[in-house]
């Protein structure tokens, strides 16, 4: 049996147990990251940023910053959502150690988003790939662009405390910008407006 070379540990769904583990939905986006080899391409691009004696891998430390903004955090700080769960996690840097990866990138940031951008467009090809004929990009070209619709919805999130005051649309919450990929068959697509063509 092959030793796993995973950075989260393995879990198992027991329905005869009572015990509630917070974000375990991020499991799939660990999986995804694993299965892409998107957490691989990190760890290898940035390994020039990597300190001869360090404890925790780059890749992992940037992987698990994406994932603590997918469960709701916005600041550097919010990666303790996720370093209290090690059981699903695994080890996840402190906050002093997060801080001074993202300032030593920071100083040479050309070369760390090239590393980074070509890990993610390494897995975007091998997902779609995978993906087949359901990818995205299948049978897209210059005459048939991939259509990427942006849009935005308010997220009611109600507060009067602290002098709240309404938004611009009048309510109060946040305006997340969604990107849809329309990527209908040619014979069923119609081109919808405001859209942006991508190739």
């Amino acid at each position: 049996m092959s030793k796993s070379t995973s950075w989260y540990p393995p879990l198992s769904v027991d329905g005869s147990r009572t015990g509630v583990v917070s974000h375990a939905g991020a499991t799939v986006l660990l999986r995804a990251a694993e299965k892409t080899g998107l957490s691989r391409h990190l760890s290898t691009g940035l390994t020039p940023w990597r300190k001869p004696l360090a404890t925790h891998d780059p890749g992992k430390i940037l992987l698990d910053l994406a994932v603590a903004v997918a469960v709701g955090g916005d600041c550097l700080a919010d990666i303790n959502q996720i370093r209290a769960d090690p059981g699903v996690f695994g080890p996840v840097a402190s906050d002093p150690t997060v801080s001074r990866l993202i300032s030593t990138l920071a100083t040479e940031a050309p070369a760390a988003l090239s590393a980074i951008n070509s890990a993610r467009a390494a897995a975007r090809a091998q997902a779609w790939t995978a993906a087949g004929t359901a990818a995205p990009n299948h049978d897209r070209d210059a005459r048939h662009p991939l259509i990427i619709d942006l849009d935005a919805t308010l997220v009611t999130a109600h507060s009067d405390k602290e002098h709240a005051t309404p938004n611009w649309k009048k309510g109060y919450g946040f305006h997340p910008l969604c990107a849809f990929a329309d990527h209908q068959s040619r014979r069923h697509r119609r081109t919808p407006r405001n859209h942006v063509a991508a190739r």
